[in-house]
């Protein structure tokens, strides 16, 4: 049996103390790797359905081959790897504005070790998410440039904010900036941990021709009831 705990990492940022924990969970029998920000849990490996679902639904959602694809929060890498398993994928930029996550994945401690920085398709870079959304885009190597999918994983919610700096980029404006580096018919995706709020669709209506939710319901194995998530989802 591993460890029962250890704490892998903990580093001081601009927004809050972050760290890398890992646990033996004696009741599942499994490891259970968790990353926190002071005292918030931000992702944990328990659960990863709606990550994942989050990948897969937005490239998905994408028309054509040799996709172009930006995720925005790397965590644990959930998401970066489901998109990368879709065969039509050419070129992933996942986006952290926290280095020492990019670092945990260059070092293989993480659950998936090192297959994101492995992947020639891959390349993670440092950077405020929003901020680059709202400026000169989301290659820094190409300002302007434009994306199939553009596929965000960072707050808990749009109502649930890890820093109130990002509130902005849910309203209607924020998210209308962020639109004009997708390509034509290109792919919004973001992640959530709350059901469906309509109030935060009604914005997203505001901003795209086109957008819906998709529920992602799973079994809590903490809780032993299902748990429901979403993934919103929007076409330029």
């Amino acid at each position: 049996m591993s460890t029962m705990f250890e704490e892998l990492d903990y580093c001081p940022t601009p927004i809050g103390a972050l760290t890398l924990r890992r646990r033996h969970d004696l009741r599942l029998g499994v490891d259970v790797w968790e990353i926190k920000l002071d005292d918030d849990f931000l992702m944990t490996s328990h659960f990863t359905a709606s990550e994942v679902a989050l990948g897969h639904l937005g490239v998905a959602a994408c028309k054509g081959d040799e996709l172009e694809v930006v995720v925005g929060g790397l965590g644990l890498g959930y998401t970066a790897q489901a998109v990368l398993a879709e065969p039509r994928v050419a070129d992933l930029r996942v986006s952290e504005y926290l280095a020492p996550v990019i670092e945990w994945h260059e070092n293989g401690i993480l659950p998936m070790g090192t297959a994101l920085q492995d992947d020639p398709r891959c390349r993670m870079v440092i950077g405020d998410f929003f901020a680059m959304a709202a400026g000169d885009g989301l290659d820094p190597d190409q300002p302007g440039r434009q994306f199939d999918a553009i596929l965000a994983d960072i707050d808990h919610a749009p109502d649930h904010l890890l820093d109130p700096r990002s509130d902005s980029f849910y309203q209607p404006d924020g998210l209308r900036a962020m639109k004009r580096y997708l390509k034509p018919g290109g792919v919004f995706g973001l992640w959530s941990d709350k059901v469906t709020d309509q109030r935060f669709l009604d914005q997203l209506g505001a901003a795209f021709p086109e957008c819906w939710a998709e529920p992602v319901t799973f079994d809590n194995p903490l809780t032993g009831r299902p748990f429901t998530q979403t993934v919103y989802l929007a076409r330029a």
